[in-house]
């Protein structure tokens, strides 16, 4: 199925550095969304974590409600909910709600929990997480299109569930299920006719598996009478844009270093190497998991994700704070007015009226020259009559 239009919009964890306010972080997150709207971006999806300090939303339903408030166009989304964390009940019910509330601007992002010390502090092994998730969604999926659902599993009972509240958005609230390298998220979106939400596609293993995973999506799906949608398949990826490459490295000694001591430290991720940060930005680019430079890197990352993928419906910017508050709203400014068009149709119907006016030029400049020669000789006429009538 071809992609019609690519959409745009973030993926925000969020990362915020351990020796920063944290109130004012969250008032940030606020700012970055509503800015986003004024943009004209698509979407925003909200992450939810427990532990580690470094991503310090534990809600994501309490922050879209907040951020709808602010808001007026874009789409907001759990992403994810970490679904063995919760009852699908309750889950599923604070979903409708905030279907409601946000007159169906509410995505459903789900995902069996990304941080071990989460589980770990609840009690969960992680080894089952992903087992809990295919469990979760068989009652999530029918719960949230309006079906009454009795089951029970070693963690959770449903007993002739229903929800209150009729879903807002028509047919039902979409449904988005994280995907990484495992093919436990393609398995999941195409049994259930779900949407797919490719986390780490710009990391060396989740680029060489999204053709992949798109297959494993496809068979499951037409193995369970599925009809999966690529409109409906969203990728992750950083970037930094600025006016020149040299400036955009140059924005990144404000606060690549933290977040990258993250992934060292904590989520056992390498994404760059030791060393200096001009270093760590040319790795990160090389390697193709981030864009650190201009408009025109920005698109060709993304005609790459593109050809990889064989088509996607949605680029979700992986949102940071390597840049400061300023240079990071420039940035997605710049994609906003350059790239977003470039792969929108934005700027054909302008082009084109631009070098057709330009084409005539001759013609149309000869025939205003005429009009305005007219003008001039009509008054010239109606000035000698009126001095003959008066001799």
């Amino acid at each position: 199925m071809s992609v019609a239009r690519l959409d745009f919009g973030i993926f925000l964890a969020p990362f915020h550095p351990v020796h920063e306010n944290p109130t004012l972080s969250l008032q940030r997150d606020f700012e970055l969304v509503e800015w986003l709207d004024h943009l004209g971006y698509d979407e925003a999806w909200i992450g939810e974590h427990h532990s580690a300090g470094y991503e310090i939303i534990a809600s994501p339903e309490v922050f879209i409600a907040a951020a709808a408030e602010r808001t007026k166009h874009i789409k907001l989304g759990t992403g994810v909910c970490s679904v063995p964390y919760h009852h699908p009940l309750m889950l599923a019910d604070r979903l409708m709600q905030l279907d409601h509330q946000t007159r169906g601007r509410v995505m459903f992002g789900v995902g069996p929990g990304a941080l071990p010390s989460d589980a770990f502090m609840m009690g969960i092994d992680v080894q089952r997480q992903r087992g809990m998730l295919d469990e979760a969604l068989a009652a999530l999926v029918p719960l949230l299109r309006g079906e009454r659902v009795s089951m029970e599993t070693d963690w959770f009972r449903l007993r002739d569930a229903q929800l209150q509240l009729r879903s807002y958005t028509k047919p039902h609230i979409e449904i988005a299920v994280a995907s990484q390298v495992s093919p436990a998220g393609a398995r999941a979106a195409g049994k259930y006719g779900l949407s797919l939400l490719s986390i780490g596609a710009t990391t060396t293993g989740g680029f060489n598996a999204l053709a992949q995973n798109w297959a494993i999506c496809e068979g499951k799906a037409a193995e369970y009478a599925q009809v999966p949608d690529r409109n409906r398949w969203r990728l992750v990826g950083p970037m930094h844009i600025a006016e020149t490459r040299e400036q955009a490295r140059q924005d990144m000694r404000f606060g690549l270093a933290p977040w990258l001591d993250y992934f060292r430290r904590v989520a056992a991720l390498p994404l760059a190497p030791e060393g200096p940060i001009d270093d760590a930005v040319e790795a990160m680019n090389n390697t193709g998991f981030a864009v650190i430079g201009s408009v025109d890197d920005a698109i060709a990352q993304l005609e790459r994700l593109q050809t990889q993928s064989g088509g996607f419906g949605c680029f979700l910017l992986m949102a940071h704070e390597w840049a400061d508050q300023a240079a990071t709203r420039k940035s997605y400014e710049l994609i906003a007015r350059y790239v977003m068009p470039h792969f929108q149709g934005a700027l054909q119907g302008t082009a084109q009226s631009r070098d057709w006016a330009a084409a005539h030029r001759e013609t149309f400049m000869g025939a205003a020259i005429q009009a305005i020669m007219t003008q001039i000789s009509q008054h010239a006429e109606e000035q000698e009559q009126k001095v003959r009538k008066a001799r």
